[in-house]
């Protein structure tokens, strides 16, 4: 079992900024993938942001420039720091992680309960 522990959402003023940190904790040997991924309202479920094991980051278009996913690899714990925080940002935003079990297993998904962002004045 994993867990993935949230944090960080809220209410900011537009051009605010907020960091949100996913904890991965359980059994886990390796983490392969682990970032964010945010849902508005009516809308699909979309990338925000991921990093590989070996620190490869891969952003969406709407986060490059202004957010920034770090790492804590000893802790399996991710960090989004998001600056010029927009309206259009608003989202429930969902940690990610790909994960194997055990050196022998597969690697799976896994998703966190989310954490509410919400941008306005």
């Amino acid at each position: 079992q994993v867990q993935l522990v949230e944090s960080g959402g809220g209410l900011v003023q537009p051009g605010g900024s907020l960091r949100l940190s996913c904890a991965a904790s359980g059994v886990i040997a390796r983490v392969n993938v682990m970032g964010w991924y945010r849902q508005a309202p009516g809308k699909q479920r979309e990338l925000v942001a991921t990093i590989t094991h070996t620190g490869v980051t891969n952003y969406a278009d709407s986060a490059k420039g202004r957010f920034t996913l770090s790492r804590d690899s000893a802790k399996n714990t991710v960090y989004l720091q998001m600056n010029s925080l927009k309206p259009e940002d608003t989202a429930v935003y969902y940690c990610y992680v790909y994960y194997i079990p055990g050196f022998l297993d597969s690697p799976r998904p896994y998703w966190g309960q989310g954490t509410q962002v919400t941008v306005s004045s």
